[in-house]
């Protein structure tokens, strides 16, 4: 493999999807109450694939660190154990990544149109992000290693990255975007159960203590469909609170492609949940963009 391949490998591009989908509904949610501002969504996209680039550095780093990717586990190479790039290479990669990161969030914040305070308040936030992509995996106690990943991403893919972009954009915090947040972070959740379920034998070996080597798979895969039943059945009420017209229901079009996936989850564990992945990245992606054509067909007939 090369040294490109390796890096692009270590970026893991199949990751994005879900971070754009995240990404997309608070721009979404903008477009609905008639507020969106095209440079600063860009913006938004930008800084959230390149904390979603530096999260996934630092997981390769601390994985490889702890011997997590030595020995045991299931999933493609990590860029680490192959061998190509080295650790120092890598730290330069995070430490880059990270100042890369800082810059492109406070360039967001400087062309969006916020007070001093809400400034000052998003500036915090984005630095916590940050921190949080690199102490995943990475320090002397990990919080991804302590079974808290799970609510680490419901509030940094749903809470931060569905309210904070829209705030953003809009200048306006509503109280009901909350319930299409907290659907993209469940599935969000959903995809990182994935990953930890294909990956329990090795965490466990290696005491990674991750929801489904703390429950087991059975019940991880018990788990995994209410994490998906829950963002729906967030996102289907948050249309009916907010129910102009029948058109708006088209989403649910979608729906199909998450009973097949649980389908194909039920029966399987190990390298065989790899591929879903993927699957539940980009079909949480394409529910986003759905729902928001569902939306723009409707204000397109009022």
């Amino acid at each position: 493999m090369s040294k490109i391949s390796s890096w692009i490998n270590a970026a893991r591009p199949r990751t994005l999807a879900l971070s754009l989908a995240c990404i997309s509904m608070g721009g979404i949610l903008a477009v609905i109450n008639e507020a969106f501002d095209g440079l600063v969504f860009a913006m938004c996209v930008l800084t959230t694939i390149l904390l979603q680039v530096l999260s996934n550095f630092a997981n390769d780093y601390g994985d490889f660190a702890s011997g997590v990717d030595i020995s045991g586990r299931i999933g493609p190479q990590r860029a680490l154990q192959s061998g190509v790039i080295t650790k120092s290479e890598m730290k330069v990669a995070i430490s880059i990544t990270a100042i890369l990161s800082l810059i492109s969030g406070i360039v967001l914040l400087l062309i969006s149109s916020l007070g001093t305070v809400s400034f000052i308040i998003l500036l915090i936030i984005g630095l916590l992000a940050i921190w949080a992509a690199i102490t995943y995996t990475i320090g002397n106690n990990p919080y991804g290693y302590r079974g808290l990943g799970d609510i680490s991403v419901l509030i940094f893919f749903g809470i931060v990255a569905v309210l904070g972009s829209n705030y953003i954009i809009q200048g306006v915090f509503t109280w009901e975007n909350v319930l299409p947040a907290i659907s993209c972070g469940l599935l969000a959740v959903g995809v990182l159960n994935l990953n930890n379920m294909r990956d329990l034998e090795a965490d466990k070996e290696h005491g990674k203590k991750t929801i489904p080597v703390k429950i087991g798979l059975s019940a991880a895969k018990t788990y995994h469909l209410c994490l998906i039943a829950s963002a729906w059945i967030c996102i289907i009420l948050y249309s009916i609170l907010h129910y102009v017209h029948i058109l708006q229901f088209v989403f649910v079009v979608t729906l199909p492609l998450f009973f097949i996936h649980f389908k194909k989850v039920s029966p399987k564990g190990g390298k065989d949940l790899d591929p879903l992945l993927k699957q539940l990245s980009l079909s949480t992606l394409l529910f986003v963009v759905v729902f928001g054509i569902s939306w723009i067909l409707v204000m397109n007939i009022q």
